[in-house]
């Protein structure tokens, strides 16, 4: 399943950049992180770094690796989340509009394997979708209100 979701942030790249690449930014817009914990000795944010978050989704405790699979700031990030029976692809691409502000653009990738695959049939493509919008949504409230 692929798709892309495209918000304007309304600040500049550089600022943006700086807030998106905190790690100790990300429990201000992705609902749910309870903690993330660096793993291997890769510099944070460099391709090939590790991360292990820990998410509570209503009654569900959910752990997924993300791995850095391109680090090209400021125009471009992207990496792999991982958890049982879900591969996730997110590329991003960001870029300065007109106006002074960031735009950002994520392209989504999921495969599915095991009992996941099968459920995967039942889940709305526009379920995966939302909910990758939200945190755009709520990295931008976080971002403009800095």
């Amino acid at each position: 399943m692929k798709y892309q979701n495209t918000i304007t942030v309304e600040v500049p790249i550089s600022r943006f950049v700086e807030l998106l690449d905190n790690p100790e930014n990300m429990k201000h817009w992705q609902k749910g992180l309870q903690s993330y914990e660096l793993l291997g000795d890769h510099e944070p944010g460099s391709v090939g770094a590790q991360m292990k978050l820990h998410f509570k989704m209503g009654k569900r405790d959910l752990t997924m690796i993300e791995t850095v699979t391109i680090s090209d700031f400021p125009q471009r990030f992207a990496g792999t989340y991982e958890t049982k029976g879900v591969w996730n692809l997110v590329d991003n691409h960001f870029k300065e509009n007109e106006q002074g502000h960031t735009v950002w653009i994520a392209d989504c990738e999921f495969k599915f394997s095991g009992l996941m695959k099968v459920m995967s049939w039942f889940m709305p493509k526009s379920m995966f979708k939302k909910q990758s919008c939200q945190y755009l949504e709520d990295f931008k409230k976080f971002a403009e209100a800095q």
